[in-house]
């Protein structure tokens, strides 16, 4: 999973204002571009289209980031998301409705969706790697949102935005960017292993049956 963040102040002036158009000129843009980005995620070369997805995705608006990723249905994902930020609600909200249906070879997602089983996931970070079975988290819940404590043994290696990355990433692929974004309210990170900790699939099992008990 590798994503991809587009500097607001090196955007140039190609984003309309208007999310409805800015999405629609997304997609017509993408119909002619997808030939190359299948090509080079077929030869395992994802980065000959880096630049050219980042200015797409640019257009639609510049703070919005994006991932390439195998899909769950499709062979491929294209994840368009705002981390949740209400200011991009809009242009995600657009881009997702004009969307294409998925097919077999694309599908598209305007948050970053949950993995099948988190625990077999490995996220490498230089000379370390995290094996996402092997967190722990502290779960306390208040009414119809959950308080989080996140422990891996491998966080005291990492520097602080590491750190903090890799506190929040295992909640988003577990539960999905949405539902972390609706239902965790206080997330930190823990320097010692607590007591009383659950794994990531105790974790989406408990936030899942708070959402449906709506």
């Amino acid at each position: 999973m590798k994503w991809f963040r587009r500097k607001a102040e090196d955007a140039e002036q190609t984003h309309l204002p208007n999310a409805e158009e800015a999405a629609q000129r997304f997609w017509e843009r993408w119909f002619e571009l997808v030939p190359v980005v299948s090509a080079a995620l077929g030869d395992g070369e994802p980065h000959r289209v880096e630049d050219e997805l980042g200015a797409l995705v640019k257009s639609l608006h510049p703070d919005l980031i994006f991932s390439l990723e195998q899909g769950h249905l499709a062979m491929y994902a294209l994840v368009v998301t705002g981390q949740e930020d209400p200011r991009l609600r809009p242009y995600t909200d657009a881009w997702i409705r004009k969307a294409p249906p998925t097919d077999m070879v694309w599908e598209f997602h305007d948050s970053v969706p949950p993995v099948p089983d988190p625990t077999e996931v490995i996220i490498n970070l230089g000379q370390v790697k995290m094996r996402l079975g092997d967190y722990r988290v502290v779960a306390q819940v208040d009414g119809d949102v959950v308080d989080v404590a996140v422990y891996h043994p491998a966080l005291a290696n990492l520097t602080e935005q590491q750190r903090q990355t890799m506190t929040f990433l295992p909640l988003d692929v577990t539960l999905g960017e949405r539902l972390a974004g609706e239902r965790l309210r206080r997330v930190e990170t823990a320097q010692l292993e607590p007591e009383g900790t659950i794994s990531l699939l105790e974790l989406r099992s408990l936030v899942r049956t708070l959402a449906e008990d709506e």
